[in-house]
């Protein structure tokens, strides 16, 4: 051993490595100055729905990881077919016209799960290089076109795109957007459509709808229809707080894109894979779009390893594949061999255990029944969901719509709750969202919703001990 790398005497290695963390670690979307105050949880296990951290607690991941862990932790299956293309070819590119047998493989099972006749596919890393991917194909479309003008992509505040340049200067958050002098040119924004926030006093889900697509065509026509290239869209908002757009939205967007002949890219990092109980988002019958590009990562491989990926429909399929000669665009990692047969057994998984089916035929409506439940609570309000994700809104005075201000830190309070009741959700403000594996079981979703009654109630009597509620 390294003496360098001993533990300290005395200490426990659990406790010597969060040290370390805390030291050396610069993680994503935290402040360093709180880790090395209250260093992080160590999470050490993870079997089914279920993870332990270093100290023994079993919790609950309601948060499917980040999205990811659709098919739950623990499987042997994905893990052979990680081992055995170690052994027979851990690594090699598909640059300089070579490719590999799993990533020739897995791009001809995504054509055949695809909507709207995507047939070929660009493999990256992540969604946040797959949506960088799309900006790029997108540019590279209208140029072949002879339209080199349609250069602006369009997308929603609140929505988040992925944390490399253009992907975050595609997305809609504004934390992001202040460090690093974000959005970079050629993005713009319109709102979300969040009826709590936005909708009129009376007025009709389908009127919201309707009225909140519209605000695509007004940017579209103030921009000019020949500078906009695309629009691109979640099917649910999920990092923004799983905000679920009106029923008839997402078709009239459609319709405002093929009217001004803009592009329509749907983002399903989030939604791909079984969280809506279809391969895609896009496919839900809430939805119901055919996009001419689609990105996708996460639950393509149940997050056991990085993957990602553009899916490429035949309107600019045919361009790219005719008119464009090489495109000058990839990553080392792109199409890894062994990524790509994680995911292979990840589809064939998802596939042959008819996952999808009984989360859109069972699970899904289970869970929203009992989520619901969580309406009556004093504290939350306004619940929310589609497929297996899920959210409810923390009330200041829930009878009067009083919203905490963001000095009472109540998400925050009850995500910190949670972890102590041994589940894991998600605080967007005061917003708490799940997105638990496609896995689950009823009773796994029954002791899901009993431990965030719990923490619920303990959020209550906190707020309540600081002044923050009668």
């Amino acid at each position: 051993m390294n003496p360098a790398a001993a533990p300290p005497q005395g200490a426990q290695p659990a406790q010597a490595l969060q040290a370390a963390d805390a030291a050396h670690h610069l993680h994503p979307f935290s402040d360093p100055q709180q880790l090395r105050e209250h260093p992080p949880r160590m999470i050490v296990h993870g079997e089914g729905v279920r993870i332990r951290d270093a100290q023994g607690h079993e919790i609950l991941d309601a948060m499917s990881g980040l999205w990811c862990v659709n098919l739950g932790y623990g499987r042997v299956d994905l893990v052979e077919a990680a081992r055995a293309q170690m052994h027979e070819l851990p690594y090699y590119n598909t640059f300089f016209q070579t490719t590999t047998r799993p990533a020739a493989q897995l791009a001809a099972e995504l054509a055949g799960i695809a909507p709207a006749g995507m047939r070929q596919v660009f493999f990256t890393e992540s969604g946040s290089t797959a949506n960088d991917t799309m900006v790029r194909m997108v540019r590279r479309y209208w140029d072949l076109m002879g339209q080199p003008r349609r250069k602006i992509l369009i997308s929603r505040r609140n929505a988040y795109h992925g944390s490399t340049l253009g992907a975050a200067s595609l997305g809609g958050m504004p934390d992001m957007h202040a460090q690093g002098d974000l959005p970079l040119p050629g993005f713009e924004h319109i709102e979300q459509p969040y009826r709590l926030q936005l909708g009129r006093p009376g007025e009709s889900e389908a009127d919201f709808g309707l009225r909140a697509a519209s605000w695509l065509e007004q940017r579209i026509l103030e921009l000019g229809a020949e500078r906009v290239a695309a629009f691109v869209m979640e099917p649910v908002q999920g990092a923004g707080g799983v905000i679920v757009p009106p029923a008839g939205y997402a078709r009239e967007i459609q319709r405002i894109c093929r009217r001004h002949g803009v592009l329509l890219v749907s983002d399903e990092v989030i939604c791909g894979f079984g969280r809506l109980g279809h391969w895609f988002g896009c496919q839900h019958e809430h939805i119901g779009i055919e996009p001419d590009l689609l990105t996708f990562a996460k639950g393509v491989t149940s997050g056991y390893l990085p993957l990602g990926g553009v899916l490429v429909g035949p309107r600019v399929a045919e361009v790219l594949g005719t008119r464009g000669g090489e495109f000058a665009h990839g990553f080392t990692y792109s199409g890894h061999p062994v990524c790509c047969a994680v995911a292979l057994a990840n589809l064939h998984a998802l596939r042959d255990e008819q996952v999808l089916e009984r989360v859109r035929t069972g699970l899904a409506p289970y869970l929203q029944r009992r989520f619901a439940k969580l309406g009556q609570h004093e504290l939350a309000g306004d619940v929310d969901g589609l497929g297996m994700t899920a959210a409810l809104v923390l009330w200041r005075d829930k009878r009067r719509r009083e919203p905490f201000p963001p000095e009472a830190a109540a998400g925050l309070r009850c995500r910190d709750a949670c972890f102590d009741a041994g589940v894991v959700m998600r605080a967007v403000g005061s917003r708490m969202i799940i997105a638990p594996p496609l896995v689950s079981t009823e009773a796994d979703i029954d002791q899901m919703i009993e431990r965030i009654g719990t923490a619920l109630d303990a959020t209550l009597l906190g707020l309540r001990r600081d002044g923050w509620m009668a």
